[in-house]
């Protein structure tokens, strides 16, 4: 059953090379969006799909809105989605799944009972988010409120594979800080997948928070798996209401069935998830948790990724921490942003590129802007999160007298990074196929015999090289560049190309003197030369 209302909007492309180096796309401005999540199909990275709140109001309300795109990101269809099993009420969370179906996992029954919301409700679409499933309801019960889901799939080979794992929090009463009322972190998981057939929920967290919705509340709960079928979860709360905040940890290796009998304390979380900033209409540091699962070096570690005022409350930074043995223990608190002290750089998100093992993490930050409005950074670690490079990737300024919500997003694979965050009431992306957007320009339009990949000038080169190329046919190129042991370490090249002569440039500016390779493929051909870094 198909339940979903559709406007088609053709997104723009805004170029600015003043503003950004990349091209930012504005996705939608219908119905109000705020509060949005990101999801590239592995199996087809041309299809893309958001989900957002959205204020539709009427006889229909719906607070879910979905956005997709069959072209990789540059053009977008809106929906609006409907179901009979429960109301959609936003708090968007966009899966992909073993067989490349989406999953939008969201609140339920908004302003259907007094309680807020009574239950998740989960859709299914199986044509690249073109339609919807009517769904199921993941955790009802008609005496407690439940808020802020989250998910994953297991796309590791283990016997659990393709399992959907979720995780939110409940509270016994929503938004009463009373002492009688509480919170804490529920868990239900679909063992088949996207056939739905969801398990009786389970508290995960053995200490509970009250139910303000605040630092004291035990909030912000997301799930990853291992590359053995491991579950990692982390969330936000109080060790000592009132007193000590921090960020919590559980871990299950047999499919969700049991847990560890003590959470572990990860580390400190000072002044808590409740995050002022000045001129925001609310602000949140919850913590994200990711597991890379490619066939890299890092393969196995554990990150959580959040923000707080440790510094100040003029000065929230976005923090990183690892673990290398699956949470028992876990690295010193690492600092993202790499802007001098005493701005602000706020709501954050991460995700891992499964391909290449690398982290990205999108953020908004102010170390440029006035108070009124931010900018959008995304953060890249290549080394397993011991070093972090920043980027701006806006062209136009945030206003922060907007609904952000509660997330920003970004979805990474094989070297494609896909960002999302709010505009001027409006969802914006931005077209990232190279971390650094290595230029590319079109020597010639006129056919090549072959496709040629030529030596680069100068070689020897500091910093900056090219690299000129026959392409003989329309087809899918792939330029890279990759270290001594065969490691990639740069995509100058990732999208389909007209038949022509092409030139593109390497600035090597953060990579150290050595031999290095670049490799060309093209369907069938495929060429690799040595270049030579010297500084």
């Amino acid at each position: 059953m198909n339940n979903y209302k559709s406007v088609i909007i053709m997104s723009f492309i805004i170029l600015s090379p003043l503003y950004s180096q990349y091209q930012n796309i504005t996705v939608s401005t219908a119905y109000f969006p705020n509060e949005v999540s990101i999801m590239i199909n592995p199996k087809n990275p041309d299809q893309v799909v958001i989900g957002s709140n959205i204020f539709y109001i009427g006889a229909d309300t719906s607070l879910s809105g979905y956005y997709y795109s069959s072209n990789g990101g540059f053009n977008w269809n809106m929906g609006i989605l409907h179901s009979n099993v429960a109301r959609p009420s936003g708090d968007p969370v966009i899966l992909v799944d073993t067989s490349g179906y989406f999953h939008y996992l969201q609140n339920a029954n908004y302003a259907v009972n007094p309680r807020w919301w009574d239950r998740e409700l989960i859709m299914k679409s199986t044509n690249g988010g073109m339609n919807w499933s009517n769904g199921e309801a993941i955790g009802f019960d008609s005496l407690t409120v439940q808020d802020k889901p989250w998910g994953c799939v297991d796309l590791s080979h283990s016997p659990y594979r393709n399992s959907i794992y979720v995780t939110w929090s409940r509270f016994s009463e929503y938004r009463n800080p009373t002492p009688l009322d509480s919170s804490y972190i529920m868990f239900s998981k679909s063992a088949n997948g996207n056939q739905y057939n969801w398990s009786n929920p389970v508290r995960l967290s053995k200490l509970s928070g009250d139910a303000g919705d605040s630092s004291n509340t035990m909030e912000g709960v997301v799930p990853c798996v291992g590359p053995n079928g491991e579950i990692y979860v982390s969330w936000s709360g109080p060790k000592i209401r009132k007193q000590q905040y921090g960020i919590f940890f559980d871990r299950s290796t047999d499919g969700g069935n049991t847990w560890l009998d003590d959470d572990i304390y990860v580390t400190d979380q000072p002044g808590g998830w409740y995050i002022f900033i000045p001129n925001l209409f609310r602000c949140n540091g919850f913590p994200v948790t990711a597991c890379d699962i490619s066939n890299g070096p890092y393969r196995g570690n554990v990150y959580i990724n959040w923000s707080d005022q440790r510094n100040g409350l003029n000065d929230c930074d976005i923090w990183f921490i690892k673990s290398t043995n699956g949470g028992n223990n876990w690295s010193q608190v690492k600092r993202v942003n790499n802007d001098p002290p005493g701005k602000q750089q706020f709501y954050s998100w991460m995700t891992i590129d499964q391909v290449t093992g690398y982290i990205y993490i999108i953020f908004y930050d102010q170390r440029n802007n006035p108070l009124l409005n931010a900018n959008v950074y995304l953060a890249r670690s290549t080394d397993g999160g011991e070093s972090f490079e920043n980027i701006k990737i806006n062209n136009s300024p945030v206003p922060l007298n907007i609904y952000l919500f509660d997330y920003i997003g970004v979805s990474a694979h094989n070297g494609k990074i896909r960002p999302v965050w709010m505009g001027n009431y409006s969802i914006i992306t931005a077209i990232i196929d190279s971390f650094y957007n290595i230029g590319i320009n079109t020597i010639s339009s006129e056919i090549p015999a072959d496709f040629v990949l030529y030596q680069n000038y100068p070689n020897p080169f500091n910093p900056k090289t090219y690299i000129e190329f026959d392409i003989a046919e329309h087809s899918f190129v792939n330029l890279s560049i990759y270290d001594l042991s065969g490691r990639e370490i740069e995509k100058l090249v990732n999208r389909k190309l007209a038949p022509g002569k092409y030139k593109a440039d390497w600035n090597a500016e953060n990579f150290s003197s050595g031999v290095y390779f670049y490799c060309l493929e093209s369907g069938r051909f495929k060429d690799t030369k040595k270049l030579v870094l010297v500084k």
